[in-house]
C-alpha cells in the first residue's frame, strides 16, 4: 500500500484538564508506510501523547486518527485499547516474565493450534532480532539492551503493520543501541514494517529515521527528511534539537566575520576550521576535550566562546593562539 492515507492524524487536539500547556493541538500528519518516522521535541512538547493517540490509547478531544482510512478507536469505544494491527514498545520491560526463557516469552503470544508454525515464527523473529544465541536464557539473566530486544521481538511476533516505539533505547547502552537500531532498519527494509519512534537523541533519529516530525508546545512546526532538517532547519528550535551547536548573537558573530541583523546565529562545530595565515592570531584554545578519534576545542576571543571539532589530535594544546573561519552558519 502506498504512503498516502496510511496512518493519519486530522485536526487532532488533546489537552489534559487543568494543564493547558500539556498535550497536542491541531495536529495534521500523514505517516508514510514502510519507513521510519521519528517524532522529536523537547520534554513536554507532546511526543508521547501523539504516539498514544496514533495507537488508540488516548481519545482525541477534537479531530480523528485513521489507519488505512478507518478510524482508530480509543478506550472509550474499544475494550482493549490499542489498534489490532499496531504494537507499542516503551523503554520499560515490566511485562516480561523474568523467570521464563527468551524463547518462551516470545512463543507464549502465539496460539498452540499449529505448533510447527509457532516454532517457525518464533525462530524467525529471534533471527531478525539477532537473539537466537541467547534464546534459552532467562529474562532475569539478560542486560537492559537484551531485555529491550525481547520486548521488541514480542511486539513483532504477531506481525503488526505498525510498530510504535516510545524512547525505546533510553535505558540501553550505546554499544547495544546502535546494533538494535541497525536491526530495526533491516526489518523495515526486509518486511515493509512501518515504524513510528519518539526520541530525544539527535544521533538516534538522524541515523535511523526516514522522516522527522518536530513538535513544539504540542504543535508540529516542521517536517522533513533528517539531512534537510539538519542542514537547513527553518527554526532555531529544530537546530538546537538536532545538534549541540554554537549559539551566539549578531554582535558576537561579527568577531567571526558574520554580518547579520537577525538575533541568533547558529554554527555547527564541524563548520569551523583553523586557518593558517600571517595575520595576528586572535583565538585562544581554552579547553581540549578528548572524544576518541577527534577532539572538541573550546576557543575564546573577546568574551566570545565557540567550540569546534579537530581530528589532528594534540596539535592545538590549551593556551595556543589560532585563527579560525566559519564555513557555514544559520541565522534566525
Amino acid at each position: 500500500m502506498s504512503g498516502a492515507f496510511y496512518l493519519q492524524a486530522i485536526n487532532v487536539s488533546k489537552v489534559y484538564s487543568g494543564h493547558h500547556d500539556v498535550g497536542v493541538r491541531n495536529i495534521n500528519l500523514d505517516i508514510k508506510a514502510h519507513q521510519i518516522t521519528a517524532i522529536i521535541g523537547e520534554s513536554g512538547s507532546g511526543k508521547s501523547t501523539l504516539l498514544k493517540l496514533l495507537y488508540g490509547l488516548l481519545v482525541p478531544d477534537e479531530g480523528k486518527i485513521s489507519f488505512k482510512q478507518e478510524i482508530v478507536w480509543g478506550p472509550d469505544v474499544k475494550l482493549i485499547p490499542g489498534h489490532d494491527q499496531m504494537k507499542m514498545v516503551t523503554q520499560h520491560t515490566d511485562d516480561l516474565n523474568l523467570y521464563a526463557s527468551v524463547w518462551n516469552n516470545i512463543a507464549v503470544l502465539l496460539p498452540n493450534t499449529n505448533l510447527k508454525a509457532k516454532q517457525e515464527r518464533t525462530t524467525e523473529v529471534l533471527k531478525q532480532m539477532n537473539m537466537l544465541h541467547f534464546s534459552d536464557k532467562r529474562i532475569s539473566e539478560l542486560s537492559g539492551g537484551e531485555k529491550q530486544r525481547v520486548a521488541i521481538a514480542r511486539a513483532l511476533v504477531l506481525k503488526p503493520e505498525v510498530l510504535l516505539l516510545d524512547e525505546p533505547f533510553n535505558q540501553v547502552d550505546t554499544s547495544f543501541r546502535e546494533g538494535l537500531q541497525r536491526d530495526i532498519r533491516a526489518i523495515v527494509k526486509d518486511t515493509g514494517l512501518t515504524v513510528v519512534i519518539v526520541s530525544h537523541d539527535p544521533a538516534e533519529v538522524l541515523s535511523m529515521a526516514d522522516e522527522l516530525i518536530v513538535l513544539k508546545n504540542g504543535e508540529i512546526i516542521e517536517t522533513g527528511d533528517p539531512k534537510t532538517l539538519y542542514q537547513s532547519p527553518r527554526y532555531f528550535y529544530t537546530a538546537r534539537l538536532l545538534t549541540n551547536c554554537n549559539v551566539i548573537n549578531g554582535e558576537q558573530a561579527r568577531h567571526l566575520n558574520i554580518d547579520t541583523d537577525l538575533e541568533r546565529v547558529v554554527i555547527y562545530p564541524e563548520n569551523i576550521e583553523i586557518v593558517h595565515s600571517f595575520v595576528p592570531k586572535k583565538w585562544t584554545v581554552k579547553q581540549v576535550l578528548f572524544k576518541g578519534f577527534y577532539e572538541e576545542l573550546l576557543l575564546e576571543h573577546n568574551y566570545v566562546t565557540v567550540k569546534m571539532l579537530n581530528t589532528e589530535l594534540n596539535k592545538y594544546p590549551e593556551g595556543k593562539q589560532v585563527n579560525i573561519k566559519v564555513l557555514k552558519h544559520l541565522a534566525f
